[in-house]
């Protein structure tokens, strides 16, 4: 039984909160200054306020889950006192101190695990094993989409003070939602080039951009099409993946993988889930990572391969910034 400590208290550290109390003997402290929580009393939780009170508590696993400005800095503090890390995505807003993390995080021989719940989607997990498979022949293009309408995100909650729509604190539509850039990265590997272009377009009260179309280019000549909104009803997620001996398609409200035989000039399911509970990647996510915790074995998506997409990330805005394709290093 370990001690975990979650850093921030939002809808995602809520989230972890429970899962981690459903799904282990784990106990939990809580860093956060809401003052809603008095009467929040498990006998497995305990709360406090700053992050002193709660490293005083010998926690040997840290869940970061404040806002993405703050990642960084708070992921240093508890490196350095010896916690293996779970991250939230994005990894940051910026460049700045990863290398000093990075560096931290070597020394001390942490585990690390991004946030990217995606990756443990049964249909992104069956997407990958029919590309590994070469199900379609060689691929040529896909088509991405990820569009939802943010204030019906967390109808109880005034969307004008989320930290997902603030531009200082992280926000934005290409970093709250980049588990799309993640798994087309896992799925194809790192980008070569990328053109993109992002704004704030919509009556929406917020300060962060709220649509954003890229190409993106892979290797071996790969090209996808990705789009990115916070104003679309409804939500709409899914993508088209084109490829000489046929087509994948998958979309995120019926859950099913379906192909197009180009042989056969007909299509067909290949892969469904019959009753799709959203909440089982993130109990799936936090199993491997304590999996990996308890064997000191490295995590399917760690610190470097946070990196990697932050990078993507970071190199789309400046794509739409400076009008222009920019290759990846």
């Amino acid at each position: 039984m370990a001690k975990i400590l979650v850093v921030g208290y939002g809808s995602i550290g809520k989230r972890h909160v429970k899962n981690i109390l459903n799904h282990s003997s784990h106990e939990i402290i809580v860093c956060t200054k809401r003052c809603d929580l008095e009467s929040f009393t498990k006998k497995r939780i305990k709360i406090f306020d700053t992050l002193e009170k709660c490293l005083a508590q010998k926690p040997t696993i840290g869940f970061i889950t404040n806002e993405t400005a703050y990642h960084i800095p708070t992921a240093i503090r508890l490196a350095r006192a010896g916690l293996d890390l779970f991250i939230e995505k994005p990894l940051s807003n910026s460049t700045n101190d990863i290398k000093k993390l990075e560096k931290i995080v070597k020394q001390k021989k942490l585990i690390t695990q991004m946030g990217y719940n995606l990756r443990f989607h049964k249909c992104i997990i069956h997407i990958k094993k029919l590309i590994n498979q070469n199900k379609i022949g060689k691929i040529i293009s896909i088509q991405a989409e990820n569009g939802s309408y943010f204030p019906d995100w967390h109808p109880n909650e005034n969307y004008e003070i989320s930290y997902a729509g603030k531009k200082e604190l992280g926000g934005g539509i290409i970093l709250t939602q980049i588990h799309d850039v993640d798994y087309l990265f896992w799925l194809f590997g790192k980008p070569k080039s990328v053109f993109s272009f992002m704004g704030k377009f919509s009556d929406l009260k917020i300060t962060a951009e709220d649509y954003c179309a890229s190409i993106i280019k892979f290797k071996r000549n790969i090209t996808a099409e990705l789009h990115l909104d916070f104003f679309q009803g409804p939500e709409s997620r899914g993508c088209k993946i084109k490829g000489t001996d046929g087509i994948i398609i998958w979309n995120s409200l019926d859950n099913q993988i379906k192909f197009y035989n180009n042989k056969k000039s007909k299509w067909e399911t290949i892969f469904k889930i019959n009753k799709f509970e959203r909440n089982q990647m993130y109990i799936d996510e936090i199993k491997h990572f304590f999996k990996c915790v308890q064997k000191r074995q490295k995590t399917i998506n760690g610190l470097d391969e946070g990196i990697k997409t932050l990078n993507i990330a970071l190199t789309m805005k400046k794509s739409s910034q400076n009008s222009k394709v920019i290759e990846l290093k």
